[in-house]
């Protein structure tokens, strides 16, 4: 993913904070009504009500939108204030190195987090050792708190398509005219890179971090389709994708699952197609922006939030809303707390649940934020956007 959603920047006013938890030495109610985590979100770790955690923490959430482009968010960091105005960054994992390297968060303690040990998920698909410990970790140490894991594809309108299950879908002729892409080379680029090596159509050793001469090979894929006529647009907002399924300007095209979601809520049918050369793997990370000059208050709340958003009714409620999996807590928390997610709700998330470990278990590529010739990846596809479409 790339671009946010339009979304509200708003402030979760702290609530009162009980006798019990004031002896715990958390902060008193004075405190607490000033004591805010900035927390800079792509769009999808909006629950929508923070009271839980104000209520468990005595610190309120200021929510602040933060686009998710590799570079753009390191710029931000560097030389936008980043570093003195943000707290908690969620975005989509895989940004260690350059995050680490130029001094801009700071290592996860784990035994601060009482929900990690408890999230099997974490264990199962991110350990180090495994390919997903890139979205979270860095030269052995843990950097990121895994918020959400996700397998994407494309969707389609099977009205018009009938049913697809090949990438090769978004560059046959058949739909010339009537496919998107994201501009994004981390999604597109390498869901691109996943089709040419599972049907041999190019040499690629591995399709989540190219040599620069693989990755132009791609590029130069993509380009002879663009001046065919293949593609009508490249998108670049969540709204833009949406409106494309709507409309049906486009009947096949390379988004993310909740953009069908959403599509459906407008009244029109879309499926997210199950790919048979896999998929595009990934998990969004929530980083501690480093500031020397924090408080330990201020800290000890951030750690708490990293908790929370770990814990089982954030889980569950983010499955709900965005389509994604999340922690291992979520759904049996759904099913045995009634009041706050009715039967239908519950029998969703564990369905989303077992939809996207279904998706892992299938496999396919794991998004690669940043790869080694992430420079040649950027010129490519600065070439790919400029070459001319007939």
């Amino acid at each position: 993913m790339t671009h946010p959603f339009d979304r509200r920047t708003f402030i979760s006013g702290a609530g009162a904070v009980g006798a019990a938890l004031l002896a715990g030495g958390l902060p008193t109610l004075a405190r607490a009504q000033s004591l805010k985590i900035n927390f800079a979100d792509i769009g999808v770790g909006d629950p929508g009500d923070w009271s839980k955690f104000t209520a468990a923490s005595g610190a309120g959430v200021n929510l602040v939108a933060i686009g998710n482009a590799p570079s753009a968010v390191v710029n931000v960091l560097l030389a936008g204030g980043g570093k003195s105005t943000y707290d908690v960054i969620n975005i989509v994992g895989g940004m260690q190195q350059p995050l680490v390297e130029n001094g801009l968060i700071d290592p996860i303690d784990v035994a601060r987090i009482p929900n990690w040990a408890k999230d099997t998920y974490i264990q199962q698909f991110l350990a180090q050792g495994k390919p997903g410990f890139n979205f979270i970790g860095y030269k052995g140490k843990v950097y990121g708190v895994p918020t959400v894991l996700q397998g994407d594809s494309f969707a389609y309108l099977p009205e018009a398509t009938g049913v697809l299950d090949s990438y090769g879908a978004l560059f046959d002729p058949k739909f010339k005219g009537f496919v998107a892409l994201e501009d994004n080379y981390t999604t597109a680029g390498q869901k691109t890179a996943l089709y040419l090596k599972a049907n041999k159509l190019a040499s690629i050793e591995n399709p989540s971090d190219m040599t620069a001469s693989e990755f132009k090979t791609v590029v130069d894929f993509l380009i002879e389709k663009k001046r065919s006529g293949q593609f009508r647009t490249l998108w670049s907002s969540f709204e833009q994708a949406v409106n494309l399924i709507v409309s049906k300007e486009v009947h096949v095209i390379d988004c993310w699952e909740p953009m069908v979601s959403a599509a459906e809520a407008k009244g029109v049918k879309a499926v997210y197609a199950q790919p048979k050369e896999g998929y595009l793997l990934w998990a969004m990370a929530a980083y501690i922006v480093h500031n020397p000059r924090r408080s330990p208050e201020q800290t000890k709340a951030i750690y708490a939030l990293l908790d929370f958003l770990l814990g089982p009714w954030y889980g569950a409620k983010i499955t709900l809303t965005r389509n994604y999996m999340t922690n291992s807590q979520a759904v049996a928390y759904a099913n045995a707390t009634p009041a706050e997610f009715k039967p239908e709700e519950a029998r969703k998330i564990a369905r989303i649940d077992e939809g996207v470990k279904t998706k892992f278990e299938h496999g396919g590529v794991w998004q690669n934020r940043w790869p080694t010739a992430v420079e040649a990846y950027e010129s490519e596809w600065a070439r790919f956007k400029a070459a001319p479409s007939r």
